[in-house]
C-alpha cells in the first residue's frame, strides 16, 4: 500500500497545526522535511513567516528543486512580490500567503496528492499486465480470463502451468487489479520452506510453542490480512498441513502454533503449481477436498512451445529491457537466430528464454545476435544416452530412470518430474530410494 507524503520545511511555527489536519483529510502523512531527503515527498511545503527568513528559504527551495521534480509550495505570512518571484525562479511551483490563500493552498495540495495516486495506480496496472506479454490465442485467452476474475476480490484461483510460464506474474496481476490492490500481497514458495517449518510460517506461533520460539510471531495469513496470500508450488505442501489449510480457507480462521485462540483473517487466496493435482489426488499425495476448494477458478498457462510467434515477441522485449539495464545497444536478431529461437523446445519456458537472451546479449559483440549465441534444446529430444540397469527389478529401473532424467536436465527436479509425468514429491522419494540402495 502506497502512503503519500506531505513534507514540511518549517522555518516558521506559523500554521503548524494546519498541515496535520490537512494530511488527515487528504489521506496522507505529514513529516518534517530535510532538504536532501530521499525519496522526496509527493509535495513539499516551505514555511516562511517574515522577511528575515526569505534568503534562507530561497536557498532551501533551490536545494529541494535539485533533488526532486515534485511540487514545492512556498507558504508565507506576508505578501511579498519580490520574494514570490525569487522563489519561483529558484524552483518553487507556487507561492501562497496565509490565511488569505488557505483554500487555494489546500486545493492545490489535494490536487497534487490525487495526481500522485493516479500515477501509482497506473504504474501498478502497467506493472501487472505489462509484464504479461503475448499475442498468441492460447495466451490472450488466459489474460482475458485473468482480467475478468481479477475484479472479484474474494474468488480463489488455482494457477497451473509448467515451470517458468509466469504463474506468479498472473497472481500479481490478479491482486493489483482487484479491490484489494492497496493491501498486502504476500507470496511464498512452498517448495522453498522446510516441511517442519511450514506450519509456523503460514499460521505463526506463540512464544514457547517449540524450542526456538523465543517470541510470538504472526504467520503469513496474518501478514496478508485484507490483502492476497499467494502460495506457489502448493503441490509440495505436506498432507498433514493440507487439512489445516482447508479449514483456514473455509472458515477464515487460523490458530497459531501453541495457541488455543483462533484468529479471524480476511484474505484472497491464490495458489499455483506445475504438478498435476488431479494425478496427485489419485496417488494419495494431495487432499481431494482441498483440491476442489482451490479449483474454484482454474487458470492454466500454456507452455512457450505452444505460443507460436510469442517466442520472438518476448525475445525482442527482453533484448530491449536488458540492453537498457546494462547500458548496451539494443541488438537485432539475424534470420538464423529467429529460426533457432522458434525451433527451441524451451523446457524452462519464458524464464529460460529471458536467461538465454541475457546471456547472449552479454557475451556477444554489439550488434546482431545470431544462432551461435544460443544453446538449443530441440523440440524433439534425443533419446537419453544413459544406460538403465537391465536385467533389474522394476523398482531399480524406475529409480534409475528418475536419476537419469534429473541428470539430463542438469539437476532440474521440477522439470524432471514434469517430463516423467509424476509429482515432484514422488520424484524425490524415488531419488531418496536410490540413495538408500
Amino acid at each position: 500500500m502506497t502512503t503519500h507524503r506531505i513534507g514540511v520545511l518549517q522555518l516558521s511555527e506559523s500554521f503548524a497545526d494546519l498541515w496535520a489536519e490537512w494530511a488527515t483529510e487528504l489521506g496522507a502523512t505529514v513529516e518534517q522535511l530535510a532538504v536532501d531527503e530521499l525519496p522526496p515527498p509527493d509535495v513539499a511545503l516551505c514555511i516562511v513567516s517574515g522577511a528575515g527568513e526569505e534568503e534562507r528559504a530561497a536557498e532551501h527551495v533551490a536545494a529541494l528543486h535539485a533533488v526532486t521534480k515534485n511540487p514545492i509550495f512556498v507558504v508565507g505570512a506576508e505578501a511579498s512580490h519580490r520574494f514570490a518571484v525569487e522563489s519561483l525562479r529558484r524552483g518553487a511551483t507556487d507561492y501562497f500567503v496565509l490565511p488569505a490563500d488557505v483554500d487555494l493552498c489546500r486545493r492545490s495540495i489535494g490536487r497534487v496528492l490525487e495526481q500522485a495516486r493516479v500515477v501509482v495506480e497506473a504504474a501498478q496496472t502497467e506493472d501487472a499486465f505489462g509484464t504479461l506479454i503475448g499475442e498468441s490465442p492460447a495466451f490472450t485467452t488466459v489474460i482475458d480470463a485473468t482480467r475478468r476474475v481479477a475484479k472479484h476480490g474474494d474468488v480463489t484461483v488455482l494457477i497451473q502451468g509448467e515451470t517458468g510460464t509466469g504463474k506468479e506474474l498472473v497472481a500479481r496481476a490478479l491482486h493489483e487489479h482487484s479491490p484489494r490492490h492497496s493491501h498486502p500481497f504476500i507470496a511464498v514458495n512452498c517448495a522453498a520452506i522446510p516441511r517442519e517449518l511450514m506450519e509456523s510460517e503460514l499460521f505463526g506461533h506463540e512464544r514457547g510453542a517449540f524450542t526456538d520460539a523465543h517470541a510470538a510471531k504472526p504467520g503469513l495469513f496474518e501478514e496478508a490480512h485484507t490483502g492476497t496470500l499467494f502460495l506457489d508450488e502448493i503441490g509440495n505442501m505436506p498432507l498433514p498441513l493440507q487439512g489445516k489449510l482447508l479449514r483456514a480457507l473455509e472458515e477464515r480462521l487460523i490458530r497459531r502454533l501453541g495457541s488455543v485462540t483462533s484468529i479471524e483473517v480476511d484474505v484472497r487466496f491464490l495458489a499455483a503449481t506445475h504438478v498435476d493435482l488431479q494425478r496427485a489426488v489419485a496417488e494419495g499425495e494431495f487432499r481431494e477436498d482441498l483440491y476442489y476448494r482451490l479449483n474454484v477458478v482454474p487458470i492454466t498457462l500454456p507452455p512457450l512451445r505452444e505460443r507460436g510467434e510469442d517466442t520472438i515477441l518476448l525475445a525482442r522485449h527482453f533484448a530491449t529491457v536488458l540492453a537498457e539495464r546494462y547500458a548496451l545497444p539494443v541488438p537485432s536478431f539475424g534470420p538464423e537466430a529467429v529460426t533457432t529461437l522458434r525451433s527451441n523446445a524451451w523446457p524452462g519456458n519464458v524464464r529460460e528464454l529471458r536467461h538465454a537472451i541475457e546471456r547472449a546479449l552479454l557475451l556477444s559483440t554489439e550488434g546482431t545476435l545470431d544462432a551461435a549465441h544460443f544453446v538449443m534444446t530441440p523440440r524433439t529430444a534425443a533419446p537419453t544416452s544413459g544406460v538403465l540397469p537391465f536385467p533389474a527389478t522394476l523398482d531399480q529401473i524406475t529409480t534409475a530412470a528418475a536419476q537419469a532424467m534429473v541428470t539430463k536436465l542438469d539437476g532440474n527436479k521440477s522439470g524432471a518430474a514434469r517430463m516423467l509425468g509424476v509429482s515432484r514429491s514422488r520424484l524425490q522419494r524415488l531419488l531418496d530410494r536410490e540413495s538408500d540402495q
